[in-house]
């Protein structure tokens, strides 16, 4: 019996054979393209004496290699499976249960991994290629994805997928993991209700986006929502009235371009209540928060920031670099329009928790006048209410 490198071999032998005996001028249903590889995994493993076990890993490697993320699927089909790191065609990684792993198996070769890239950029109308090497895209379930491709990535084609749930997060969720305490939940809540501006703030892979996707399920129903993403993947399906919009990269003749800005811009024009960005990093900022600032309030956006502070001072170099108003403006802009802070952080034990919950209360002698509401001391500290 083989391990797991041998096994491999022998799969992706048998892959090529069963391609040799397709005819790809048929149409190949799923049911009739696992039927002739089990007949085929049969025969091979009485010769070679494969475990009934054995057979199943092979028929299902070789039934991948043709349909979806080829060796990625077990992985996508794992539920506890949060992200898949492919640092190159041989060396692939996933986090479970906020752990990194690595995988036993790899691509077959630089091209197939390249193939697999090509074949889900193109189902969301982007392109990636040497001259635009970067990308981010998603999975028809919602998943998020970045690829890298050479030069710019130096060990080959590179892609990372941060999953997407099967059911979405919810609250409840988040106090049962200890996420969040029901006290502070219920603040938040009302916050969300009574149409305060907030804004997530934290590292990457802190659960911005999860916070996000959390709050906007105290929307009320009736409210006209436009949510603005790089990649589509807030899941709003408590709510009947949203338009969700999604930025596009340039063309190959570096044309067709549509950016957060744009999309800020048209959504104003769409009659929104709220306008949700899934995260603000340039200039776009300052849109975001003059949309907070004239009728648009309960609004709501993420960050990438260490601390409230840190995220305070990030918002204003964004937001001057998208005008050449004086940062005393952008310092009255940011504090009228933004109410509360929610910071998030990935926590030594590799949970991710509610770290502060911050009120703005406008500007003293230039300054913002913060409040913490709900502090956490550390990861397994308790999330007290300040004030």
């Amino acid at each position: 019996m083989g391990g797991a490198v041998n096994l491999e071999s022998d799969a992706l032998e048998l892959r090529e054979t069963i391609r040799g005996e397709l005819d790809y001028a048929e149409s190949y249903s799923d049911e009739a393209l696992r039927s002739l590889v089990l007949r085929r995994v049969a025969d091979v493993g009485r010769a070679r004496r494969w475990t009934a076990d054995e057979r199943m890993r092979v028929a299902d490697r070789v039934l991948s290699s043709f349909r979806g993320l080829d060796i990625l699927e077990p992985l996508l089909a794992d539920p506890e499976v949060s992200e898949i790191m492919v640092n190159g065609h041989e060396e692939i990684f996933f986090e479970k249960f906020g752990r990194l792993h690595r995988y036993p198996y790899r691509f077959e070769s630089k091209e197939r991994l390249e193939d697999i890239i090509q074949s889900i950029v193109s189902r969301v109308n982007r392109t990636v290629n040497e001259a635009s090497p970067i990308v981010d895209a998603r999975l028809p379930d919602g998943s998020r994805v970045n690829a890298v491709l050479p030069p710019v990535a130096l060990k080959g084609p590179t892609l990372t997928i941060r999953k997407f749930p099967e059911t979405p997060v919810t609250m409840k969720r988040l106090i049962e993991w200890g996420a969040i305490t029901p006290e502070a939940a219920s603040y938040l809540q009302d916050a969300v209700r009574a149409k305060r501006n907030i804004f997530i703030s934290g590292g990457t892979g802190s659960g911005k986006t999860t916070m996000l996707n959390v709050l906007a399920q105290s929307i009320p129903d009736g409210e006209r929502i436009v949510t603005i993403e790089d990649s589509a993947e807030l899941q709003l399906s408590t709510l009947s009235n949203v338009v969700s919009l999604e930025t596009r990269t340039a063309n190959t003749e570096g044309k067709g371009e549509i950016t957060i800005r744009q999309l800020l811009r048209a959504a104003l024009r769409m009659r929104p209540n709220r306008i949700v960005v899934g995260e603000v990093r340039g200039a776009e900022a300052l849109d975001m928060l003059q949309a907070m600032n004239t009728g648009h309030e309960g609004s709501m956006s993420t960050g990438h920031a260490n601390t409230v502070r840190d995220m305070l001072g990030r918002l204003e170099t964004m937001a001057i670099g998208g005008s050449e108003l004086p940062l005393a403006v952008i310092r009255q802009q940011i504090a009228s329009a933004v109410h509360l802070f929610v910071h998030v952080s990935r926590m030594a034990d590799y949970s991710r928790k509610v770290i502060e919950i911050t009120a703005v209360e406008g500007l003293r002698n230039g300054e913002y006048a913060l409040r913490e509401v709900f502090v956490r001391s550390s990861a397994e500290g308790e999330f007290v209410r300040l004030s």
